[in-house]
């Protein structure tokens, strides 16, 4: 079993055959859960918020569709 070392500001790196096996890139998210004594990492899919391009947006819909993105990101579970 890799061993990975806790750094001065509670970072840890995950192994390279784990990052491998799983195929995790740099700039994921990964969700972290703790289960009794123990820690569980596993890969975490998110949903970006999109709008259509190609037409003018007016301001109440830029408003709203940001509102919106950040209730969704407050409220998000993997």
């Amino acid at each position: 079993m890799p061993l990975t070392k806790v750094t001065r500001n509670y970072q840890i790196t995950i192994p390279a055959e784990i990052r491998k096996a799983l195929g995790i890139k740099e700039g994921e998210y990964l969700a972290v859960e703790l289960r009794g004594d123990e820690i569980v990492i596993k890969r975490a899919r998110k949903k970006w918020k999109t709008f259509r391009l190609g037409r003018k947006l007016t301001a109440e819909e830029l408003e709203r569709i940001s509102g919106e993105a950040m209730e969704e990101e407050m409220s998000w579970e993997p």
